[in-house]
This record gives C-alpha cells, sequence and structure tokens, in this order.
C-alpha cells in the first residue's frame, strides 16, 4: 500500500479527494490529512509518505514553503492541488521542485490518474533493462540513476526527462514529444516549466549534464561521451 499526505485547509475537499482515492482501489493507497501547513510539514517529516499532495493557500504556512523546506532534505513526489491558475505561481511551484501541479476545480479521476502514474514512475514499476551513456546509468527497474559511479536523486519530472531521452540515446525528441510523454497528452503544460526542468536535470547531472544536447529549433537528444 502506497501512503499520500494531503495538506488542504477545506474539509470538504479534503473528505472529497480522500474517499476517493482510497476507495477506486481497494487497500492500493492510504491517506493522512493536515488542515494547516505547519502540521503538513510535521507530518511529511515524521512519516515516509509516497506522494505529497498539498495546497498553496494554507493557515500557518504556505505550500509553497512546505515544498521548499521538504526539497532540502527529501526527494518524495509532490503535487500542488491549488485554485492559483496563474502561470508565475506554476513556474515557481515547478522552480521549487514540484512534480505536477493542478488546477482547481478538476475532475477526481484526472487526479487519481495524476497521482497513479507519478508514484508509479517514482518507483520505478515498469521492469525494463538499464539504460546507459558513459558512466551514466538508469535503471527503470528500481528508478535508481547512477551518475559518475554515485546515485542522483530526481524529481519524478526530472526522471521522467532523463529517462525518454536516454531510452532513445542518440535519436532527437522533440520538445513537444517530451511533454507529451512525461506531463501526459493535452497537459497544456507551457513549455518554460520543460525549460525549468531541463536546467535542473542538467544541473543535478553535473558534468554528465553535457550529455544532452539542445538541437535548435528541433528538441533534445542525450548522446555518449
Amino acid at each position: 500500500m502506497y501512503s499520500i499526505l494531503l495538506v488542504e485547509d477545506d474539509r470538504n475537499i479534503r473528505n472529497i479527494i480522500v474517499n476517493y482515492i482510497t476507495k477506486k482501489e481497494k487497500d492500493v493507497y492510504s491517506v493522512d490529512v493536515a488542515a494547516d501547513g505547519q502540521t503538513g510539514l510535521e507530518k511529511a517529516y515524521e512519516n515516509n509518505y509516497d506522494l505529497l499532495l498539498l495546497d498553496v493557500m494554507l493557515p500557518e504556512l504556505d505550500g509553497f514553503s512546505i515544498c521548499r523546506e521538504i526539497r532540502r532534505e527529501s526527494d518524495v513526489p509532490i503535487m500542488f492541488i491549488t485554485a492559483r491558475a496563474n502561470e508565475a505561481d506554476m513556474l515557481n511551484g515547478y522552480a521549487l521542485g514540484c512534480d505536477d501541479y493542478v488546477v482547481k476545480p478538476f475532475p477526481l479521476p484526472v487526479l487519481y490518474g495524476k497521482v497513479n502514474a507519478l508514484i508509479k514512475r517514482s518507483k520505478g514499476l515498469v521492469r525494463s533493462k538499464i539504460f546507459s551513456t558513459g558512466n551514466l546509468s538508469l535503471n527503470p527497474n528500481n528508478g535508481m540513476v547512477i551518475n559518475g559511479g554515485e546515485e542522483v536523486k530526481l524529481t519524478a519530472r526530472e526522471y521522467g526527462i532523463l529517462k525518454v531521452l536516454i531510452e532513445n540515446k542518440g535519436k532527437i525528441i522533440s520538445r513537444e514529444r517530451l511533454m507529451d510523454i512525461v506531463w501526459g497528452y493535452n497537459s497544456g503544460t507551457d513549455e518554460r516549466v520543460l525549460d525549468t526542468h531541463m536546467r535542473n536535470l542538467r544541473k543535478a547531472l553535473g558534468a554528465n549534464g553535457k550529455l544532452i544536447k539542445t538541437v535548435v529549433r528541433r528538441g533534445y537528444k542525450i548522446e555518449d561521451c
């Protein structure tokens, strides 16, 4: 069973989300809740969750602050669920390290699908061969990325981008296709969000970040040293 922490100050929304997620497929997900940001942060530190669902506008401590604090210690998948739909807030969320940003109101099946996909990607649940280029390797079976002999922690989006590129080593992947695969078809995600994640991915890989090549007006590819 996978455990989720939902930090949401609206009781009705909390109850609706918890009931839907826990009853959609029996014994797949358990959901803890917190009604304010400080309690949510404390629970996140005290427990080993598989996903955090954060509202942005919360009493005591806002969702952005929670994300910022958690990212100092953990790469647990984080999804914002919020009514704040402006572009600046979305880009800020991704810059802080969130893996997805869902704007209220949203269909519950869509939220569940995103939760399910995000957790599965973060856990590397699809068995496959290990992909590598130079001294960089990605194991889809356990979600581990080995960079220069050491494991590197990536967010779920960074991992997804790297996985697409390394599975298609030497091939140019367009920005549109990359976003369709990693974010989902017709997600409506702004291309600048991809830029932010690509920049963070290259930084996380250090010297191996140079393996990811930008092909002007065509997309990206990853190559051997």
